[in-house]
């Protein structure tokens, strides 16, 4: 039969991004952790749209200045680097908390809040502006009063900018960093990864850089001594938590060594929530 010459192809879908397909399975297996799942894929779905329109940072790099300024132990990305547009951003900020509210992980008086900061310029981009300083320079930075309660939602909020800006940096060559903190924004690891050929990567909260680090060093304090690090596993091998004795805090790992998908943070972060119960009950902090 001969398609009438204005009506357009029918559209061909397209296949869900990996990490929906994952958290989609995830979903199946793990009804209990359902809501937090459900949550993940609209964080995701929403990240895509916005990060889809971004335009990289900077027209052009001075790699040989952003190296000398990784020699110095600085991160590369300052915060007027970011193609922040703050219209963007207030938008993102309303939906993170909106759809946050609607998941139950964030209270109603902390949604008001974030409400009456999308509405007001003067608050809300001083806020965001030193809650980047503090993870650029923690040792002087003090953290925004307006941040308490509200840290999740801008954290997920300045992910699309943040990861689109370090997309930027990656022709900057980062392998002797060796500090805990992201070599790029400054943030703090959220999860790690243990690579076929046994490096540790830890994986920024902030912009989703990873960077090599010891394998068994606690990335927030720097304690290396292994019999104050505890460590404990899934059943079946593939995610493990390393807990520092020290400073009392714990880092989530993937590991990839003999998994059949490399680590998905979207997926990764969700399907070890019992893990996090876990390590909160023997009295350790994310």
């Amino acid at each position: 039969m001969t398609r009438h010459p204005h009506h357009p192809p029918p559209r061909t879908e397209r296949p869900a991004p990996p990490e929906i397909a994952e958290l989609t399975r995830l979903r199946a297996e793990q009804p209990d952790l359902a809501s937090a799942i459900d949550l993940q894929i609209e964080l995701l779905k929403l990240e895509r749209r916005i990060r889809t329109r971004l335009p990289l940072p900077l027209s052009s790099l001075d790699v040989g200045a952003l190296a000398a300024r990784l020699r110095t132990g600085r991160p590369i990305l300052r915060f007027e680097d970011l193609t922040l547009n703050w219209s963007d951003f207030r938008f993102v900020f309303r939906s993170v908390a909106e759809l946050m509210r609607r998941f139950e992980a964030l209270d109603e008086a902390d949604y008001r809040r974030t409400e009456t900061l999308s509405r007001e310029a003067d608050r809300l981009e001083p806020m965001v502006t030193q809650w980047f300083a503090t993870a650029a320079d923690p040792a002087t930075a003090e953290p925004p009063p307006d941040l308490a309660g509200l840290e999740a939602v801008v954290q997920l909020a300045m992910r699309p900018f943040l990861a689109r800006s370090a997309e930027a940096f990656a022709v900057v060559d980062c392998s002797a960093w060796t500090r805990g903190c992201c070599p790029v924004c400054g943030g703090e690891p959220e999860f790690a990864t243990i690579t076929p050929a046994a490096d540790r990567l830890l994986i920024c909260s902030r912009c989703t850089t990873r960077w090599r680090f010891d394998p068994l060093a606690c990335p927030f304090c720097g304690n290396a001594a292994r019999d104050r690090v505890t460590s404990f596993a899934t059943r079946d091998g593939r995610y493990r938590i390393y807990a520092c004795d020290d400073c009392r805090r714990y880092l989530k790992v993937y590991d990839a060594r003999h998994a059949a998908r490399p680590v998905l943070l979207a997926v990764d972060t969700v399907a070890t929530l019992p893990l996090d119960a876990a390590a909160m009950q023997r009295g350790y902090q994310a």
